[in-house]
Formats: C-alpha cells, sequence, structure tokens
C-alpha cells in the first residue's frame, strides 16, 4: 500500500494556514509515503499526468501533523509521483496542530 490510509475530507480543526506564503513559513522535510493519510479519494488523472502540475503553487506538498497522524492536504499528485518513481519519501512542509487546532510549530 501507497499510503497509511485513504481519507476523505480533513478531521483535523481549521488551521487557518490556506495561502502559498502562509505555508512557505514552514520549513520542508521528507516524510514517508506510507505514514500518510490522504485527505482526497479521488484525483484527477489529467492533473496527476500533467507536464506543468508542478509548476504552478507550491513546490512542497503540504502536510497537517494532528493527533499523532500525518494528513495529507495537498500535493496528492505529487505523492502519487513518487510512488510511481518507486521513492519512499515525499518533500512536504509539515504543520503541526494542537488538539484544538492550534499551531503549534511550522515545520
Amino acid at each position: 500500500m501507497i499510503f497509511k490510509a485513504v481519507g476523505d475530507g480533513r478531521p483535523y480543526p481549521d488551521h487557518g494556514v490556506e495561502t502559498t506564503r502562509d505555508w512557505a513559513a514552514v520549513a520542508p522535510r521528507q516524510v514517508r509515503l506510507d505514514e500518510l493519510v490522504t485527505t482526497k479519494s479521488e484525483l484527477d488523472l489529467r492533473h496527476l499526468l500533467a507536464e506543468d502540475s508542478t509548476f504552478y503553487g507550491d513546490l512542497f506538498a503540504h502536510v497537517v501533523s494532528w493527533r499523532g497522524v500525518l494528513y495529507l492536504e495537498d500535493g496528492l499528485h505529487r505523492a502519487l509521483r513518487a510512488a510511481l518513481q518507486q521513492r519512499l519519501h515525499v518533500h512536504a512542509r509539515v504543520l503541526e496542530l494542537d488538539l484544538d487546532g492550534t499551531v503549534l510549530s511550522a515545520g
């Protein structure tokens, strides 16, 4: 299995980190694909296979760490590309949340 689980939606509280500028404050690091729970259960294959799918927006996937679980909030296409290339890790910005959704640390 590529991911720890396939979810459908964000089970964690709203954290308020929305824009690319907000996420840029979170330092990227490597995350194992098999530790991620997706927040999307479907992906448009045209988006995955598009040549410029990683050109626009952030270069790194966005992951939220809440209650000991790593949720892949944005970057499913990047994670799947990494898996198709037989890589075990993806570079991601990991936002750590407290139980109530307060941002503990950005990276």
